[in-house]
């Protein structure tokens, strides 16, 4: 799928790419992430809109091995995709042409990547699938291998996808949808998928954390077809009225319903598991600086207090320390985190894929991570604004006659042990993490 001069030239996938093809019983949306180091935050990005992910696994002799390397990027890419929120793996051996699909290479492969995936976090029986492929001769990718592969009797990548049960998502529940890109055509077109609710032409929207609204112009799907709504899981393209300046939408804000905004923080308390540092920064303190990636947010962060850290030992005893100073790789802790700017964010229990993210450092994943709980932003300063009424932009509308819907105006916050959002008090300034004693660092 390289498609760019620059990925044709360099023979490597740099941008995230995208196709559409449809099966028996899905409609499926595929990005083609870049493999290479230099472009995993783009493969970040990629994944943030998956709900299956595949690791593709070439079979080839001492190409498998480089990728389990010690900066391998198989290893990366599995634990990426996992700390992302993607429940379903499909493992796909490639170049089984190469081995000339022997058996043995195959198992091999298997054999290595299971304790691997165990270890991530993966159910290998459940969660992961196995499907041997080549890419050249289009072998098990629609029509079964046939005589060449007799050991085999699986299904074929096209098979397995269709099989797959599709993720749960609310319908009913709160309008969240990240922003993965925006171009300025005839107006602003904000490109992103529905994590939750369902979206439709006209509704009233604004964008967390900057509470600027907006409105729904025109919907398309992933096929830049022209929809009236679209529901969880759909990737879509959004022309929005009311934002004439591109600078008031950014990748990493996320459009919700006026009555219902996404809460946003600066100051959040995760666990995270500390993968391995980098090797003249091995350890992991409060001030550590990184960049945080969460769903399409990607910005500097500050490790702020380590809370408690449970350490793996040589003889692979867990020894608990509360307040460490400092703690090293492969460390599970709970710590308190800063963001340079606010961000909109769910608690992991609240919407799993808005909640879990990952810390990077130099270009290395350091550490993975989920919220669980947060320090509510203060209230907007200005009250959000009644958008003016669809009537005024009907020739903009091409046509289109949508009912119009008073906007409410109210400040709302979001409540860290209740779990719900509430009014506003008259002083915002109040609203606090329940057991912050001390005062923020500025």
């Amino acid at each position: 799928m390289d498609s760019t001069d620059e990925e044709k030239n360099k023979g490597k996938t740099v941008e995230v790419g995208r196709a559409n093809f449809d099966t028996k019983t899905k409609n499926f949306t595929v990005f083609d992430a870049p493999g290479h180091k230099n472009y995993v935050p783009n493969m970040i990005m990629g994944a943030a809109l998956a709900d299956f992910a595949g690791l593709v696994i070439s079979a080839r002799k001492g190409e498998f091995e480089a990728g389990f390397e010690k900066d391998g990027q198989t290893r990366e890419h599995a634990q990426l995709a996992k700390s992302l929120g993607v429940q379903k793996l499909i493992v796909i051996v490639n170049k089984m042409d190469d081995c000339k699909w022997d058996k043995s290479r195959w198992e091999e492969i298997r054999e290595g990547l299971t304790p691997f995936l165990t270890n991530t976090g993966y159910d290998v029986n459940n969660d992961v699938l196995w499907v041997p492929i080549s890419g050249l001769t289009g072998a098990n990718i629609l029509e079964p291998v046939g005589t060449s592969c007799n050991w085999y009797q699986g299904p074929t990548l096209v098979e397995l996808l269709d099989s797959i049960p599709l993720l749960e998502r609310d319908p009913n529940g709160p309008l969240r949808i990240p922003v993965l890109d925006k171009v300025k055509e005839r107006g602003i077109v904000a490109h992103g998928k529905v994590e939750s609710g369902t979206v439709r032409l006209g509704d009233k929207l604004t964008l967390s954390p900057n509470e600027n609204p907006c409105q729904v112009l025109n919907l398309y799907n992933g096929k830049n077809q022209s929809v009236r709504y679209a529901r969880p899981g759909e990737n879509v393209q959004l022309r929005l009225l009311h934002i004439e300046d591109e600078e008031r939408i950014n990748k990493g804000d996320v459009l919700c319903m006026r009555d219902s905004p996404m809460p946003s923080t600066q100051l959040f308390e995760a666990e995270i598991e500390i993968l391995e540092l980098l090797e003249y920064k091995p350890i992991f303190s409060r001030g550590y600086t990184c960049i945080m990636h969460i769903h399409t947010f990607a910005d500097d962060c500050t490790i702020k207090d380590i809370i408690v850290a449970h350490e793996k030992q040589n003889d692979g005893s867990i020894v608990t320390k509360d307040n460490p100073k400092f703690t090293k790789s492969f460390a599970k802790i709970r710590a308190r985190v800063t963001t340079r700017l606010p961000l909109a964010m769910e608690k992991v229990d609240v919407i799993d894929q808005l909640g879990r993210f990952t810390l990077r450092d130099e270009g290395k994943t350091i550490a993975i991570g989920k919220i669980i709980r947060y320090k509510p932003n203060k209230a907007s300063a200005a009250p959000t604004k009644v958008a003016p009424t669809v009537t005024e932009v009907t020739k903009q509308m091409e046509g289109t006659q949508i009912t119009e819907q008073k906007a409410k105006v109210q400040d709302m916050v979001f409540d860290m042990e209740s779990g719900e959002m509430k009014a506003a008090d008259a002083k915002p300034e109040a609203i606090a993490e329940g057991n912050e004693d001390e005062e923020d660092d500025n």
